[in-house]
This record gives C-alpha cells, structure tokens and sequence, in this order.
C-alpha cells in the first residue's frame, strides 16, 4: 500500500511533465514564425536605423546613433511632415474605427439569420473584402474623378438636379482625407462583418428565450443580450481595426500619394518614402519604429481600458 501511495505522485508528476513536453512542442512552430516574421525584422528594422546605408551604392555602412530620430523630432520641416502624418493617422483611425465597428455590427446583425436571400447579403457584403486593394483603388478613382465625369460627381448632380457643383475629392485639401476614409469603411467593413456574424452565432439561444420570456423587446434584447455576448469580439476587432488604421499606406499610395499639401500622408506611407523614393533607409526605419512603438502603446492602453470597462 505504501509502495503504491509513494508511486502516483510519481506518476503524476511524469504525466504533467510529458503533457508539458508535449505542449511545447507544439508551441514551437508558432514561435518560430513569430521569430522569423516579427522579432527578426523588428531588430533589424532598429539596427537599420542605427546607420547610414544609401541602395545601389559602394558606400560603407557606418553608424550614426540616434541621428534619424533626433532628425525626426528636431528638424522643423520634416518634423512638421512627420506630426501633420501622424495626425492624418490619428483622424483616420478616430473616424474609421467607430464607424467601421458599428457599421460591421449591424450588418451582422442584419444577415444573422437563414435564408437564400440572407446569404447573398452576406456575400455582398464581403465581396469588397476580396477585391484587392489595387482593384479597389482604380474603382473608386473612377469613382471619385474630378469634373462631370465622375461617377460621384454625376449621380450628385443628377439628385441635386443639377445644382451640385463638381468637386476634385482627391484634389481638394479638406476632401481627399474623407473620400479615403469612405474608401476604407466600404472595404473593409465585411471582414469586421464576418467577426461579428460568428461572435453572433456564439450567443446561445436560450439567452434570447429567457429575455423573451421576461417579456423584453428588440431594443432590450440587443442592450441585455446581444452586447453582452458580443463583448470579447467587439474588443478583438476594435483593437485590430485600431492597428490596420495606424497602418494606413495602400489608399493613399494608389489614390494620392500623400497629397495634396500631404493632407493625406500618412506615417507608414513617409516612412517608405523615405526608403525607396528619397534612398534613405535609415530614416524609414526610424520612422517606422517609432510607429511601432506607438501602435504598441495605444494597443496595450485600449486593451487595459476596454477591460476595466468590461470589469
């Protein structure tokens, strides 16, 4: 009896310690991506902007220290250039983001149930999401072309009955940042669709019956059972919406190219500027470390504010 009191705490320990092997293990491919895609590039990304190094060129690496980044914050133009991108990127994300995730909320909620009908919905709704950006790009610059022939243009002169005036959207200092932002919005709200519509399908029904039992109506099922249920995934895709907008470079590369009067630069796209137009590699790569380290602030406060909210 001894014996076998003495041998299951050995057991145990041996089954815990090969569930732990096995585990880590398992572990190990997602690691190593994330060392080779991430953390790797990371580095570099600072060591680069540790240097002087010009593409195409016989000139030697050397090291310059801090020089890109006291160049970034000190420097009066470019400083100007870098704090009016950031600012692009911050009203980007401030509008995009609320929009983007309601919007995205209500059309779950509006194709949440079954139907040949309900189903093409859904397809609709994410068939821009397929489409590449480049795609995109050219369909809503037709789209928002200056003069008569703009699509836009057209059909708001044909509501207006021709009292609408048109306007160069891309062209216009205080239009070119909305017709992005509008852009964005249409494109990407039906992967936030998506999200939703199986954050939707995981509140059980029993929920909604109880509240219908207590004789709730559609305004109180979707406040005491619908938000609710949906809390985790609301969390999840405003932080990532947060940082795709932060990453705001492909519109404005295919549709802008940071004007007019770099009202719609954004600091992804003068930090690739920088290293493939002006060949100065260490400075895109000062710059898109500091973004990095931005993205990762604001993600870190926004998941610690969402959860004391929850709490």
């Amino acid at each position: 009896m001894a014996t076998l009191t003495t041998q299951l705490p050995q057991r145990r320990r041996r089954r815990v310690w090969t569930e732990s092997r096995v585990g880590l293990t398992m572990l190990i491919p997602g690691i190593g991506l994330i060392v080779i895609f991430m953390l790797i590039p990371f580095f570099y990304s600072i060591w680069l902007s540790l240097h002087v190094e010009i593409v195409g060129s016989n000139i030697p690496i050397r090291s310059v220290g801090l020089l890109f980044y006291r160049h970034l914050f000190s420097d009066p133009i470019f400083r100007g250039v870098f704090l009016k991108s950031l600012e692009n990127n911050g009203i980007f994300a401030l509008v995009v983001v609320p929009i983007q995730t309601g919007l995205a909320m209500f059309l779950a909620i509006l194709v949440n149930r079954q139907g040949a009908f309900v189903k093409f919905c859904r397809t609709t709704f994410f068939l821009p999401v397929v489409f590449p950006m480049v795609l995109t790009s050219l369909i809503w610059k037709a789209i928002l072309a200056p003069g008569p022939a703009g699509m836009l243009n057209a059909v708001l002169r044909i509501i207006t009955f021709g009292h609408f005036s048109p306007q160069y959207w891309l062209g216009n200092v205080h239009l070119a940042l909305p017709s992005i932002i509008l852009l964005s919005v249409w494109q990407g709200t039906g992967f936030q669709m998506v999200i939703f519509l199986a954050g939707l399908q995981g509140i059980p029904p029993s929920h909604y019956e109880a509240a219908l039992i207590d004789g709730a109506n559609r305004w109180q099922l979707f406040r005491d059972v619908t938000l609710p249920g949906l809390r985790n995934t609301t969390i999840f895709v405003v932080m990532v919406t947060t940082i795709f907008s932060l990453q705001l470079f492909d519109q404005v590369y295919l549709l802008t190219q940071g004007g007019p009067l770099n009202a719609t630069s954004s600091v992804m796209y003068l930090a690739v500027s920088q290293a493939y137009v002006a060949n100065n590699v260490g400075q895109g790569a000062a710059i898109s470390v500091v973004l990095c380290f931005i993205i990762l602030l604001l993600s870190l406060i926004q998941r610690q504010v969402l959860r004391e909210r929850v709490d």
